[in-house]
């Protein structure tokens, strides 16, 4: 759209102003967002602390059934009561022998959510479609649709969270998300190499295209291959200066194998471990350490997003894509056990509930 020759984009400057354009358009959603928070009711936990039981009443019912919205709030204001008489709680209280269970599962999920490199695809998105052999154009064009799939799935997590519960959108998700890994790496790792004369003259000037026109009657079954040979006619120092050119330049694999295991990663996220690991948070730990539980989580969350990002391209160019991608399929392969053998359904209980259930 910024290339357009239509009246208006010109008018626009989409062209001239891209990246302003790009950023900008991101203030309607938050804009959205925020009067959608005056439509957000108030917590009834929140309204009984400040003694606004009948309101707290009123909002309950309108989620559950009458007689059981006070028993809820008789339970709530009893758990309530409760905590005005024990001490605030500390980091340290997070390490008892009762709560272990629970920190266990909230510091695996968190690290499980990023770990299986969720945001190296949303921040790599073009970098990966361009090795894959499309063009940059195409490759914005397909981050673009990695986008809307993460909010049509999300959308879709947010209508059946309450219908399925937490534990059967968390396992569907992250299998999906392993499934996707191992398709992805075997697409990278059935790619074939070679060159044309149209995608020599392609490459940057610093590779004499008279050296390289030696590389047009070869075929290598692997990118290691192809490095060796470029490498021995170009040098190692300019290939490792160009060395995504050259991937683009030779690479033949099934972009729609890759494009559909890309979006189905990002589908399966979005469905489960994206939103559903913050539900999952929010009914998980008790009461009094609640706060500092999910603070604590979403540090670990955090970091390991950090260390993933920064490690990824590294990744790509020492492992390669194929085995960096099924290393994130294994990640998720291990988490899905995890899901299923340990993590409770939540759905439709009270915190008092779970709190009676996980905390010895």
């Amino acid at each position: 759209m910024g290339k357009s020759d239509a009246s208006w984009a010109i008018n626009l400057k989409f062209d001239e102003y891209n990246w302003r354009w790009m950023l900008g358009l991101e203030t309607l959603p938050a804009i959205l967002y925020f009067f959608g928070l005056f439509a957000v009711p108030k917590s009834p936990r929140w309204l009984i602390m400040h003694g606004e039981t009948e309101e707290a009443i009123k909002i309950m019912s309108r989620f559950s059934d009458p007689s059981d919205a006070q028993k809820q709030i008789l339970t709530i204001k009893k758990s309530l009561d409760q905590e005005d008489n024990k001490q605030k709680s500390a980091v340290k209280d997070l390490f008892s022998p009762s709560l272990r269970l629970v920190i266990t599962i909230g510091v695996v999920v968190a690290i499980l959510q990023q770990i299986t490199g969720i945001n190296s695809v949303f921040f790599y998105a073009p970098m990966i479609f361009e090795q894959s052999g499309l063009g940059t154009d195409a490759s914005f064009i397909q981050a673009i649709l990695v986008g809307i799939v993460n909010l049509v799935f999300t959308i879709l997590a947010i209508l059946f969270i309450d219908k399925l519960g937490r534990k059967p959108l968390l396992s569907l998700g992250v299998a999906g998300i392993a499934i996707s890994m191992f398709v992805l790496s075997y697409g990278f790792n059935s790619a074939t190499y070679s060159f044309t004369n149209e995608s020599i003259a392609g490459l940057p000037e610093t590779a004499q295209q008279e050296q390289l026109d030696a590389l047009v009657s070869s075929s290598f079954n692997s990118e290691e291959e192809m490095e060796v040979a470029a490498s021995a006619i170009v040098g190692d120092a300019v290939y490792a200066d160009h060395k995504n050119d050259f991937i683009k330049a030779s690479i033949h694999m099934n972009t729609g194998l890759i494009l559909f295991a890309i979006l189905s990663f990002v589908a399966s996220f979005a469905i489960s471990l994206g939103p559903v690991m913050w539900v999952l948070f929010s009914e998980l730990f008790p009461n009094k350490i609640r706060g500092i539980a999910i603070s604590f989580v979403g540090l670990i969350n955090s970091a390991v997003s950090f260390i993933v990002q920064w490690i990824f391209p590294w990744e790509l160019d020492v492992l390669g894509s194929s085995t960096t991608f099924l290393i994130y399929g294994v990640f998720a392969a291990v988490g899905l056990i995890f899901i299923v053998r340990v993590i409770p359904e939540t759905k439709g209980k009270s915190l008092e509930e779970l709190e009676a259930q996980l905390v010895k």
